[in-house]
């Protein structure tokens, strides 16, 4: 009772709502009720108080000044695959909390009747994965929890292959490579670095590369993420001589200034879903499908030579 009274009336101070429950100027079904009662479907509530508490106020929702902007490569009733573009945030932080990737997901989704913040019990649509600001490329979301719950297990059961586009600077010293080494993460200065050697705190990683392209200067890259740890792709490519071009974190500013180039390279491009364990259910539709990106801006400049 008191949940419902709470969301029907919000101008309904709660000191006030309690006793008029108390006094029976609240009734439930034409008998005095208590906070706890649980409703049901067909129940009659009375309420003899001042209409100021009747006025139902306009519900704000923060996901509403977000931006309409959404680019949907895949939806069903339980995900959506979204295309996020560089320069975004998947989730907010100190510098954007409004204008996020999940809340123009949320925005999108309430507005299309799917998703109701008031509804009791209600899922909040979530992201099983993410990648950074400046990279753009597709973005998984859930549309409820037991769909949040398998993407969770076939992300970290390895049930999804990963793929990157992105061009890196220089000629790779094979057409094709498994780059192993460990990965240390410095938090304070959101930093990572990549050596080969094992030490204390670091963690194992490893990313497979395959040359498309090169051009004489760059080389046009398509990545299998074996691992995936924080800017795995930027700092590894960097440690063996070849960073991304575009990248002012991990890069070389000298070599992009030669180039005109401020934009990362980088792309999440493909997602392959399956083999799937006998543990998903839900989303069991997905085993063996494939998504991907086809317009990407810099393999497009890259063929054309523009970069």
């Amino acid at each position: 009772m008191d949940k419902y009274l709470t969301k029907s009336f919000p101008n309904l101070p709660k000191s006030l709502m309690y006793k008029y429950i108390r006094l029976k100027r609240i009734k439930l079904n034409g008998k005095r009720t208590e906070i706890s009662t649980r409703l049901n479907e067909g129940d009659l509530v009375e309420l003899y108080i001042n209409d100021e508490f009747l006025v139902k106020g306009e519900a704000h929702y923060d996901f509403m000044s977000a931006s309409k902007s959404i680019d949907v490569v895949y939806e069903d009733d339980n995900i959506m695959l979204l295309n996020k573009k560089a320069g975004l945030l998947c989730h907010p932080d100190d510098s954007e909390y409004i204008d996020t990737l999940i809340g123009r997901i949320k925005r999108y989704l309430y507005e299309k009747g799917e998703y109701d913040p008031d509804a009791e019990e209600s899922f909040t649509p979530a992201l099983a994965n993410r990648i950074d600001r400046n990279t753009a490329g597709i973005v998984i979301a859930a549309k409820n929890a037991q769909a949040l719950r398998e993407l969770n297990l076939i992300i970290k059961e390895r049930m999804l292959d990963k793929y990157y586009l992105c061009v890196a600077h220089g000629k790779m010293p094979k057409k094709h490579e498994l780059l192993e080494g460990y990965l240390f993460k410095d938090e304070k200065k959101n930093m990572v670095t990549v050596s080969g050697k094992f030490k204390e705190g670091s963690k194992q990683i490893r990313t497979e590369y395959t040359v498309l392209d090169y051009d004489g200067k760059l080389s046009l890259l398509e990545i299998k993420l074996l691992t995936g740890r924080t800017h795995q792709i930027r700092a590894h490519l960097a440690c063996i001589g070849h960073p991304l071009l575009g990248d002012g974190k991990y890069g070389s500013n000298e070599l992009n200034k030669e180039t005109g180039y401020k934009k990362q390279c980088l792309c999440s491009y493909k997602l392959h879903f399956g083999p799937f364990s006998d543990e998903i259910h839900m989303l069991s539709y997905l085993d063996g499908k494939q998504f991907s990106l086809n317009d990407i801006w810099f393999k497009t400049e890259f063929q054309n030579r523009n970069l």
